[in-house]
């Protein structure tokens, strides 16, 4: 290892465990590319990105480009020489950038394409009730997501998982996959798989608050995959006495009642729960608009609840 050199382009830390593993396996990472600095918290200061970070405590070069396509940016990527390029949560690459070196650029999506192409796959894939999914290694060409394949991993989804919990494990699954690419590419021996795309295709969206409200007319089983499809974040939300609550969790109840679906009730101390179109959720945790994330019993000892 370390005879190729490589530019690796990111941002999230989705993207720093992958240049994380390349540097502890002694990859050649000559460049880092990422998102400029943006205002982060309450104070709004500049913050970097997890890949920014991460590139600077390894002693890595640095690039934040506002514009890809700018001429005096593509120069300096041109300097790098890079032979390889690889891209893990990055923004949409102008072709002047991900044609530039020899062997291509890849990049690391979190489905198993074809299936999921978008910004999304982890969100979609457990808000459809899909109970496996995985990594996969592509190359990049002009339309997204639609490369040769090079490797695939596969990781199922646990019942109780949210996209925080699969998250986490596609992640280091994920960065796993670019190291084993990386070096299957330096030996010259690696696959290219046309996707087949002969099969009904679910697609990944980006998703924007309005897609989070939850509709209570669905059944139970859709409103819970949706919601822990959703969690932590953005958050599937609905409204309470006026106010956006967010919902991270919720349960399939025992006990059904009477009350109308998508109309909240509790025993002021133990419990809320809401109707479906065929049956009732328990809320487990939540945040109400203006308070801090909680369980449902601390949330009902400060909340007054009246049905």
């Amino acid at each position: 290892m370390g005879e190729l050199r490589i530019v690796f382009l990111g941002t999230p830390d989705f993207a720093a465990a992958s240049l994380k593993k390349l540097v502890e396996n002694n990859v050649n990472v000559v460049a880092v590319i990422t998102a400029p600095d943006k205002p982060k918290g309450r104070g709004k200061k500049l913050g970097m990105s997890a890949v920014k970070e991460y590139a600077l405590e390894a002693g890595l070069p640095v690039l934040q480009p506002t514009n890809l396509k700018s001429l005096e940016f593509l120069e300096t990527l041109k300097g790098y020489n890079a032979d390889l390029q690889i891209v893990v949560a990055f923004r949409m690459l102008p072709a002047a950038v991900w044609d530039m070196p020899p062997m291509g650029t890849f990049n690391l999506h979190a489905s198993l394409l074809p299936q999921y192409r978008g910004a999304a796959p982890i969100n979609w894939a457990i808000i459809n009730g899909e109970t496996e999914t995985g990594v996969t290694t592509f190359f990049l060409k002009h339309e997204i997501d639609t490369g040769e394949i090079i490797f695939q991993e596969r990781e199922a989804i646990k019942p109780e998982d949210n996209v925080g919990d699969l998250y986490q494990r596609l992640m280091e699954k994920g960065a796993d996959l670019v190291v084993k690419t990386v070096r299957a590419i330096e030996a010259e021996d690696y696959p290219q798989i046309p996707q087949n795309t002969d099969q009904q295709l679910k697609s990944a969206p980006k998703i924007f608050k309005e897609d989070c409200k939850i509709d209570w007319e669905q059944p139970s089983e859709t409103i819970r995959n949706f919601i822990r499809g959703l969690a932590p974040y953005p958050a599937a939300w609905s409204m309470l006495h006026g106010k956006v609550l967010k919902i991270y969790e919720a349960t399939k109840a025992n006990q059904g009642t009477n009350k109308p679906i998508g109309g909240f009730y509790s025993d002021g101390k133990n419990y809320i729960r809401v109707n479906t179109k065929d049956g009732t959720l328990n809320v487990l945790d939540l945040q109400l608009e203006g308070k801090k994330r909680m369980n449902v019993q601390d949330f009902l000892r400060g909340y007054s609840f009246n049905d």
